[in-house]
């Protein structure tokens, strides 16, 4: 006997296509039962409401109900908030400092994070363990330290 030339994956993806093909014309039937059926609904059976509480509703609304708006009181656009100016001279212990590569980390004293620093940012030479100020300015991969110097 001869070995069939079909693999087992052509196989598969054969009994696949057909059980596809086969739920599509099973639901292509149901929905021709539905609309003989009577299933089909009408406009006005679709049309849903919104009632006081903003929730979807198939009775209309009660016009006794309504409430007023006035113009004025409708706010457009993103509350302004009120920040109280933050002070950004930072301190902190220099982590790790490279003289060669130019770049090194700064640890924050108050948060406790790690921040990037970069030679051309430096107002005094640094080393590793110094006590230094600096402000954040955030880049494009995160906050870098500027205007970074050494505490007196």
């Amino acid at each position: 006997m001869a070995k069939s030339q079909d693999s087992f994956n052509k196989k598969e993806k054969e009994k696949k296509r057909q059980k596809k093909n086969q739920e599509k014309q099973e639901r292509r039937e149901q929905r021709k039962a539905d609309k003989l059926e009577g299933g089909a609904k009408t406009f006005e059976e679709m049309l849903s409401y919104v009632d006081e509480n903003g929730n979807l509703t198939s009775t209309p609304p009660d016009p006794s109900k309504r409430k007023e708006i006035k113009v004025e009181d409708i706010i457009l656009g993103a509350s302004s908030r009120y920040t109280t100016p933050e002070e950004t001279t930072r301190h902190g212990k220099v982590k790790f400092f490279n003289n060669e590569k130019g770049y090194g980390f700064i640890v924050d004293s108050e948060s406790k994070d790690s921040v990037f620093v970069h030679i051309n940012n430096l107002n005094d030479p640094i080393r590793e363990n110094d006590r230094v100020s600096f402000e954040i300015e955030m880049g494009p991969k995160g906050p870098n330290a500027v205007n970074v110097s050494l505490e007196k």
